[in-house]
């Protein structure tokens, strides 16, 4: 078939308005092709291929696939993967790219303004601005929400580890969300476009008051995100159920506390306010005085994070073992499987930066909750190698005049 007779065979099933199903179908049979479209954020929207084992090659790029974004003015709305035993011209792969893109815009209009929506009401509620109980049901009904028998709230993080695909925190929310709603089907997700946050950061919303259900949910959320996301690495927290409307800004702010603090932890990926222990005594000051907060910080912890991240060191890292295992520096070694001439270097090294020593229960004390401050912030340290100078037996070397290196 020529390019002409392939453009008017795909101009027919655009102007008929039979969807984009059609569209793909009648493109692929014009080019003697397989195709298949995706969404900016992965999600399958038509596919025509001979056989499953097709389809699956198209969509995980396999061996003579070719996808090409689809753009509509600057913004990526999907892709269009292809197999085709001739490759179409030039000219003719333009219009067809535009031509599925304008479908795919076309298509997803209607659920980019709810999700629009939704976005917005769950930014709201996590910068405090829906206070009025009126007010923030009008906007939840708008959703079709129904919040009168309460709600959680949840907040995801997920950080790729490698370079990975433009879109890619779309990706995140739809999963995320797909997680949620497998438990309950009226959860909504957002990304929350908070500055500063490294990788995504998804706001969600369960409704109903039930406690077991919003943990099924969480649970949910964290096992298709580790599923769906091969290569990231994942936070989640949960807060408590918010009985009245009103009080789900104070969920949203539990929910990035729980966040925060299972994202500064080894052990446990997610978090449930309740878990945070200590840390909920920080709660208000996050909310409230995140100034006073941020203060405290940066007379305590700050200036060892900032070491770590300029010479690679783990300072950070080892004062938290250390104030962990009751200041045995014996035990710190064990944790870190490092030298225990090693510990006393950085806990050395510690005192140097704070200003506080970590022998003292005033200086250990001030640490301690310099670091709770800083995991309720949401700042994460940098970690290094354990090869920094004093790893090598304790000895330390020094540099001309004698600073330590």
């Amino acid at each position: 078939m020529s390019d002409l007779e392939a453009l008017d065979a795909i101009t027919e099933a655009v102007e008929s308005g039979a969807g984009l199903p059609e569209v793909v179908r009648a493109a692929a049979k014009a080019l003697e092709a397989s195709l298949a479209v995706t969404d900016a954020w992965g999600a399958t929207l038509a596919v025509a291929a001979r056989s499953p084992a097709e389809e699956r090659s198209l969509l995980s790029n396999g061996k003579g696939v070719t996808s090409t974004p689809l753009r509509v003015a600057d913004t990526v709305v999907g892709a269009l993967h292809m197999r085709a035993k001739t490759e179409p011209s030039t000219s003719m792969s333009r219009l067809l790219v535009t031509m599925i893109a304008s479908e795919v815009e076309r298509v997803r209009a209607p659920e980019r303004v709810s999700e629009t929506a939704a976005a917005e009401f769950l930014r709201a509620l996590l910068r405090r601005e829906l206070t009025e109980r009126e007010e923030l049901l009008a906007r939840a009904g708008a959703l079709s929400l129904d919040l009168e028998d309460g709600a959680c709230m949840l907040v995801a993080r997920a950080h790729p580890q490698a370079p990975t695909d433009e879109g890619w925190r779309g990706r995140v929310r739809a999963v995320a969300e797909r997680g949620a709603r497998a438990v309950s089907s009226r959860s909504i997700a957002a990304l929350s476009e908070r500055e500063g946050v490294p990788g995504a950061e998804i706001l969600l919303l369960i409704p109903g008051g039930d406690e077991a259900t919003a943990a099924r949910a969480a649970d949910g959320v964290l096992r298709e995100m580790e599923a769906g996301l091969k290569g990231f690495t994942f936070a989640l927290g949960r807060s408590r159920i918010a009985e009245e409307p009103t009080d789900l800004p104070r969920a949203a702010s539990e929910a990035l506390l729980a966040a925060n603090v299972a994202q500064g932890s080894s052990d446990e990926a997610a978090l449930a306010f309740e878990q945070t222990g200590a840390y909920r005594l920080l709660l208000s000051a996050m909310s409230e005085n995140p100034s006073e907060l941020q203060r405290f910080y940066g007379e305590t912890v700050e200036p060892l994070v900032a070491y770590d991240e300029q010479y690679e060191t783990d300072l950070v890292r080892t004062l938290e073992a250390f104030l962990e295992a009751d200041g045995n520096v014996a035990g710190t070694a064990q944790r870190l499987f490092t030298h225990r001439h090693t510990i006393y270097y950085r806990l050395e090294r510690v005192r140097e930066l704070s200003g506080l020593d970590v022998s003292s229960s005033d200086g250990r004390e001030k640490l301690s909750l310099g670091l709770k401050s800083m995991r309720v912030l949401g700042i994460s340290s940098a970690g290094g190698p354990a090869s920094e100078a004093g790893a090598e037996g304790g000895r330390v070397p020094r540099r001309p005049g004698g600073r330590r290196t």
